[in-house]
């Protein structure tokens, strides 16, 4: 069974192939999905990456976890399932000064 794991505090010039490739040490990589700003499309610093089996992950964790990459100590956990976001309402709005005519 896959497992997907979180992979944080990456150096920013990190690519999804260069994680596909370095996780692929651990064990078979399902998918690796860098995490990319949407107006900059610069990276967040931040991916998930599905290990296609449990003793991957596991593996994976162990390995990767506190490792240095560029100098940054990594963060590798079991990903948690993603909550449901709060639905938003309209909001916000300017408030519309009365003129001399809106009397």
């Amino acid at each position: 069974m896959a497992k997907r794991l979180y992979v944080g505090n990456l150096p920013y010039s990190i690519t999804e192939s260069a994680l596909q490739e370095m996780f692929s040490e651990a064990g078979p990589v399902g998918s690796v999905k860098l995490i990319t700003d949407r107006d900059t499309g610069r990276s967040k610093g931040f991916a998930f990456v599905e290990m296609e089996t449990e003793e991957a992950a596991e593996h994976a964790i162990a390995e990767f976890n506190g490792r240095k990459l560029e100098g940054r100590p990594l963060t590798v956990n079991e990903a948690k399932p993603q909550q449901p976001r709060e639905e938003r309402t309209g909001g916000g709005g300017g408030h519309r000064r009365r003129g001399f005519n809106d009397r």
